[in-house]
């Protein structure tokens, strides 16, 4: 298609689509630059740090309105090092998978470690999900909130199966953007690059004392476990408000912010309506039009946080969104390995819904053009 110019009056403010990193708000920036300038460069085993990790884990507290006996956990590692550590330190001899998208997909093959029994894996089709099947002599029921790659959202429910069982929810994507009961689950994990509008290189969880006990019960097993891998040691660590090694500690000055900024405007149900109604705003408009559509069919398997919408096939979306990058508006591709003629909008907690509806304008002068 020939060069398109967007009117300026159309643009979003902030042009910052992508589902990770995503956006940053200039607050967070800011702040970087002033109250947490002083820590970088500064050791995270003394007190300046280790009480900015100690405001992040009761910050999440408060945000998450933790149980009793919940603790706040941070490990080094996004959450592809933390599938490879539930491996060691979680599964006991077999979990149960539910893949329906690339990062369910994932968990399930770091779960086919050789000291483990071959993981139960329910597979769905792209677009859609699949439900817990309760099966004896399964103790960790695993699968994403939010898939990242296809924009299907499943449920945070407790799986009742045999005495002890876990359930165990990969919250990457969904964590601070979707409002949630922790003590549905037993391990509620998270990298902080999505809601959370920080980088990456740390895996946060909420863990309950069963998830607790499971932990330290595997590590004293005599089971190898590698230091690194080690939850043990990450709880460990975090209850001194410190990581194993050394972390980031730009990624929680950020971090840091944004949850200050989550709970002062009300907390988890604020930033749930917010993006809730971020998405709406997108999947009405996609039903309303004759060229595109939600990917997600059930209504109620759609991403409040994550939103994909395929194009009529008259529409190129990757000229779409090759014309919205040369104007400021980037990272609305789709997932590079799900191959669909669509767009893929994060509508994390810090994108402000007026710009989302500013990009619902944008699409649609694009596609105008390309007429």
């Amino acid at each position: 298609m020939p060069d398109v110019t967007i009117p300026s009056d159309l643009l979003p403010a902030d042009g910052r689509f992508g589902c990770g990193p995503s956006k940053v708000r200039p607050e967070q920036l800011a702040y970087l630059a002033g109250a947490g300038a002083e820590l970088l460069g500064t050791s995270h085993r003394q007190a300046p740090v280790k009480n900015l990790v100690g405001r992040v884990r009761e910050g999440l507290s408060e945000l998450f309105r933790l149980p009793d006996g919940y603790e706040v956990v941070i490990g080094n590692g996004g959450s592809t090092a933390f599938w490879d550590a539930a491996a060691f330190s979680i599964i006991e001899k077999r979990s149960e998978n539910l893949v329906f998208g690339e990062f369910g997909g994932k968990f399930a093959a770091a779960a086919k470690a050789p000291w483990l029994e071959a993981p139960h894996v329910i597979d769905a089709a792209a677009g859609s999900r699949s439900e817990a099947e309760v099966l004896e002599g399964v103790d960790v029921y695993a699968w994403p909130h939010n898939e990242t790659s296809t924009g299907v959202m499943a449920p945070v429910r407790r799986v009742h199966g045999d005495d002890g069982a876990l359930t165990v929810i990969d919250a990457t994507s969904a964590a601070g953007g979707v409002d949630i009961d922790a003590s549905e689950s037993d391990i509620y994990y998270f990298a902080p690059q999505k809601n959370f509008a920080s980088d990456g290189g740390l895996w946060l969880a909420l863990f309950s004392p069963a998830a607790i006990e499971r932990v330290e019960r595997i590590a004293a097993s005599g089971r190898y476990i590698p230091e690194f891998l080690s939850v043990k040691n990450a709880i460990d660590n975090s209850r001194l408000n410190q990581t194993l090694n050394t972390p980031a500690v730009a990624t929680l000055v950020l971090l840091e912010n944004q949850i200050q900024w989550m709970n002062g405007n009300g907390g988890l149900a604020w930033a749930a309506a917010r993006t809730a109604e971020s998405s709406n705003a997108l999947y009405s408009w996609a039903e309303s039009v004759d060229y595109a559509t939600p990917f997600v069919a059930n209504p109620e398997h759609r991403s409040q946080v994550v939103v994909t919408i395929d194009f009529d096939e008259r529409i190129d979306a990757a000229a779409v969104a090759k014309t919205l990058r040369a104007n400021g508006v980037v990272d609305t591709e789709p997932y590079r390995k799900l191959g669909r003629n669509q767009l893929r909008i994060a509508t994390f907690t810090a994108i402000e819904p007026d710009d989302v509806r500013k990009l619902i304008g944008c699409i649609e002068f694009v596609v105008g053009q390309q007429g």
